[in-house]
């Protein structure tokens, strides 16, 4: 190859550009495997699916077209762990690279539990599962519709045991493949059958055991949406008592074995006569039981009219007693009010001479005068009270003691003749000294003249 001149620059197109990596990309990157982390899936609304494969340090766009999502065993979501097959493409409108993928498998769980489990979330939340919406089954079928494979054992059991618990019932089956490519669809129209016909009067969907991908066909979205569907109650009898599908959730009834499904549908023989027994005996105890209230409402009424007869008569007498004592007590009222007044106006009369008031209003008058006198006598009090307390401080001002209070003192002879002047006493002599507190016995030593 011829390299360009330094001088020459290569200059592509963005359309050029893109076309020669879509090359590169088509012969380098052909069915390689991918393994991720599902993130920002989105459904469109061509069907297609656009979400990222991411791990920790990047991530790639994918696509998953309608064609090849048909195929898929479970629909995508965020979160999955998943191994991705398919191509790697440049979406050239917006030159970005891809993955387109082919097919998607599961890491960590199997592609059909994980579709089983995706199923089943999705039928759960529009409330397929709902016990309210199952109906009871009927309490004793005559047409029993079947919707199984005509060459397995199961079909065999299902009559047989029908046979041996009831004989002459009414069976029509609708044969059906029930496992591998077109079950689905020959199991959906077999219950789309009996449900229009409205011959049957309970439908049983039967198939033996077997691994999980045996029983698929009976957890297809299809299956389950034609039960729920179904004019007609549905037994479920798939597989043993230790398999469950979609089947079994959407149905009225499970049953854990197809011969246990027949054995649910329809009673035994002996069964059945027992029931009737039961119910004649019944229906003769209520009969007896109704008779006998009958009977004793009969004679209940003959007493009855006798008695209203004898209690109209005693109500008449009573009303004409209720009359009498109604004049009695209006008569005795009168006679109370006339003897009411005349003892009212006596209790005036006598209220008006009783020396109770009398005393009462001379107690009252003196009471008064005692108050007044109190108050005068109060009132003299006082007087004499400032009179003595003006006598009492003039003689106190004039008092000896008063005088003695401010130090002086009052001497006597032994005669008690108060002392003026040292002439009226003599050396030797004994004296009394008043103090204000106490007295002093002295003799006189000596006398002077001032």
């Amino acid at each position: 190859m011829q390299l360009p001149l330094a001088a020459e620059r290569l200059i592509f197109q963005v359309s050029d550009l893109n076309a020669r990596l879509h090359e590169l990309f088509d012969a380098e990157f052909r069915n390689i495997w991918v393994a991720g982390e599902i993130s920002g899936c989105r459904l469109a609304a061509s069907g297609h699916y656009y979400f990222c494969l991411k791990d920790d340090r990047s991530q790639i766009k994918c696509a998953l077209f309608k064609s090849a999502a048909r195929f898929a065993r479970f629909k995508p979501q965020d979160g999955l762990a998943v191994i991705a097959r398919g191509d790697l493409e440049i979406y050239e409108a917006r030159g970005e690279y891809q993955l387109i993928v082919e097919l998607l498998e599961p890491r960590g769980m199997g592609a059909l539990q994980l579709a089983f489990e995706q199923l089943k979330k999705k039928l759960a939340g529009e409330g397929l599962f709902d016990q309210a919406r199952k109906r009871p089954l009927p309490g004793m079928p005559v047409r029993i519709g079947l919707v199984t494979s005509p060459s397995g054992a199961v079909i065999c059991d299902i009559l047989q045991v029908l046979d041996r618990r009831f004989q002459g019932l009414h069976i029509r089956l609708f044969p059906a493949q029930v496992q591998g490519e077109g079950s689905v669809e020959q199991i959906c129209q077999g219950i789309r059958h009996f449900s229009e016909s409205g011959w049957a009067q309970v439908v049983i969907v039967a198939r033996g055991g077997g691994s999980l991908e045996d029983l698929w066909s009976f957890n297809d979205e299809r299956v389950a949406r034609s039960i729920s569907d179904c004019r007609t109650p549905v037994i479920s009898a798939v597989g043993h008592e230790t398999d469950f599908t979609i089947a079994d959730f959407v149905a009225d009834c499970r049953a854990p074995a197809p011969s246990a499904a027949a054995e649910i549908v329809i009673c035994t023989r002996e069964s059945l006569l027992e029931r009737i027994e039961a119910a004649r005996a019944k229906a003769v105890q209520t009969l007896r039981y109704r008779l006998l209230v009958c009977g004793r409402d009969l004679y209940q009424r003959g007493i009855a009219r006798a008695a209203t007869l004898v209690q109209r008569t005693l109500a008449r007498r009573a009303q004409r007693v209720d009359d009498l004592e109604y004049q009695m007590r209006s008569l005795e009222r009168r006679l109370l009010d006339v003897r009411g007044r005349q003892f009212a106006g006596i209790v005036r009369r006598l209220q008006a001479a009783d020396l109770r008031l009398r005393l009462a209003g001379g107690g009252h008058r003196r009471e008064l005068a005692y108050q007044e006198l109190k108050k005068i006598m109060l009132a003299r009090l006082w007087q004499a009270r400032r009179r003595q307390e003006g006598l009492q401080a003039h003689l106190t001002q004039l008092s000896p003691l008063a005088v003695l209070g401010r130090g002086y003192a009052i001497v006597e002879d032994a005669r008690k003749h108060v002392l003026r002047s040292s002439a009226e006493i003599s050396q030797g002599d004994e004296v009394r000294i008043r103090l204000l507190l106490g007295e002093i016995d002295a003799v006189i030593s000596r006398t002077r003249e001032s």
